[in-house]
């Protein structure tokens, strides 16, 4: 193979990586405060059907839109798990699901059309460099928040020991609260991104990744760097089967779009083997008392 088609290999990497890095530090910081996150799929799905519906009033107005979208969902599912103490992988499962039903049927209202939107010229020219940079600074930037801000160390104390939290003053609800939005805004940029590199919305576009994100962030021990950089490596397994499905190598293509799910399950299971020195927050899952 020559060095334009690993060239290639590489430029498809970082186009496909942004999604995942940025919902895995979604992930990441919603449950390194207590709060499992099955509803990434779900930011990612609405983020994007925001940032298209905002399209028909600029390129701006559009990021805004995918942005306070992802917010919104967030602000639902905080208030689902957090306030009224619901299932969360339940309620997770549960906003995804009416994430994919809202798409369509805004979809059928705004376009005529349940399956996609047309094109959106207002976005042609916008390139991924801008949310390459961003994904970049929100990897060193939450390394920081996470261990190195009063915010952080909040945020990891009430993940871990809500009780010694609480006893020194530190409001489990409104830390997990937060926790929730951030990661449905962190999320929501990796769905504004998947609009503007397709430069439209198609029904179910986010295709998994705030799943695989999940898988990231497991593999990575709930630690922002390692889970960007195991985000990083599924994106490389999905860009890998895209390159060959272009080469005359004649491979199934169910084998080839089954590889991030292959690398995932891989990769988890490498990790439940070696166990390595991190492990999941004391009080993942377990709703505040």
């Amino acid at each position: 193979m020559s060095a334009a088609w690993w060239l290639g290999l590489l430029l498809a990497i970082l186009r496909l990586s942004v999604p995942y890095v940025t919902a895995a530090l979604g992930g990441t910081l919603c449950e390194r405060a207590g709060v499992i996150n099955i509803a990434l799929e779900g930011f990612l799905l609405i983020s994007a059907l925001g940032t298209a519906l905002g399209a028909s009033h600029g390129a701006l107005a559009a990021v805004a839109c995918g942005l306070a979208s992802g917010v919104a969902f967030a602000a639902l599912y905080a208030l689902m798990v957090v306030y009224f103490r619901g299932d969360q992988i339940v309620s997770g499962v549960a906003l995804f699901m009416l994430a994919d039903g809202l798409s369509r049927v805004l979809l059928k209202a705004v376009y005529g059309s349940t399956s996609n939107s047309p094109r959106l010229a207002v976005l042609e020219g916008s390139g991924p460099a801008l949310f390459l940079l961003a994904a970049l600074f929100l990897i060193v930037g939450l390394h920081v928040l996470l261990y190195s801000s009063v915010l952080g160390l909040r945020l990891r104390s009430v993940g871990e020991h809500p009780q010694a939290a609480r006893a020194l003053g530190v409001s489990v609800l409104n830390v997990r609260v937060v926790a929730v939005l951030l990661s449905g805004l962190l999320t929501a940029i990796g769905g504004v991104y998947l609009v503007f590199e397709q430069r439209q919305f198609v029904a179910l576009m986010s295709g998994g990744r705030g799943f695989l994100a999940l898988a990231a962030m497991i593999f990575g021990g709930w630690r922002p760097l390692p889970a960007a950089a195991a985000a990083v490596l599924f994106a490389s397994a999905e860009a890998l089967g895209i390159k060959l499905q272009a080469s005359d190598l004649h491979l199934p293509n169910f084998v080839l779009q089954a590889l991030p799910y292959l690398l995932t399950l891989l990769a988890l299971l490498v990790r439940g083997v070696l166990r390595g020195s991190s492990h999941a927050p004391a009080a993942l899952g377990i709703p505040r008392d």
